[in-house]
């Protein structure tokens, strides 16, 4: 989860985020690259005595700007064009959990397992427990395994939301009528939050997502608890 003083993406806890977050490093390095060239060519056309005129009018130089851009956004593109492949790419999943959206909460069913479905509610600030985040604390949290492919269809009761959970690196919209999909793999066991970040309403900003990743084992074991219930 991220602080309030952090300036960069959140920590990744899937491979996905990780080239997320590579990408978006490397694309900052080239932008910064392209922004020390612009202001240093401004600087010397406005504070140099002798302006050279291959600035001002030069065949040479309206070519040279000409290819280095286009270079440039080959680049760029072409991490690009892979990070969409594997954003898409679908794998067979061991689990696969459907996540509805409702005016204001989320609901979840695990498609592998009839009897386990329930509703994910904000806490209340007033109910919250001593270390537990204000606005993104749920009274039911996504429980899934680690180190397991992992399919999420989502889809909306009512009107669009997104289920958008950073440090994975995945929004996806949930639209009425419709499934999307998303499959991803959680690196390491933790707590990962999450809010819709569509714009669904009057308590848009009060429908958080906690998801706890824990090993296979202590999922196994999670499972045998709820359905014994």
């Amino acid at each position: 989860m991220a602080i309030w003083t952090q300036l960069g993406l959140q920590d990744a806890s899937s491979p996905l985020m990780e080239e997320l977050i590579y990408f978006h490093d490397y694309t900052l390095i080239i932008l910064t690259l392209i922004t020390i060239l612009v202001f240093y060519g401004l600087a010397s056309l406005l504070f140099s005595s002798n302006t050279n005129r291959f600035f001002l009018n030069g065949q040479a130089l309206e070519t040279v700007w000409t290819i280095i851009p286009a270079i440039i956004l080959i680049f760029i593109a072409l991490p690009s064009l892979q990070l969409l492949y594997l954003m898409d790419e679908t794998n067979n999943p061991f689990l696969t959990i459907k996540a509805i959206g409702h005016q204001w909460y989320w609901s979840y069913e695990y498609a592998d397992y009839n009897e386990i479905e329930f509703d994910s509610y904000m806490i209340p600030t007033p109910d919250l427990a001593s270390g537990n985040p204000r606005l993104l604390e749920v009274d039911n949290r996504l429980t899934l395994p680690s180190q397991t492919p992992i399919r999420v269809l989502v889809s909306s009761a009512d009107v669009l939301h997104s289920w958008t959970i950073p440090s994975l690196g995945i929004k996806i919209d949930a639209v009425p009528g419709r499934l999307n999909q998303v499959n991803f793999f959680i690196s390491r066991c933790g707590l990962f939050y999450g809010q819709c970040s569509e714009i669904c309403g009057a308590n848009h900003s009060f429908m958080p997502i906690v998801l706890e990743s824990i090993n296979f084992s202590s999922f196994e074991t999670w499972i045998s608890n709820f359905l014994n219930e």
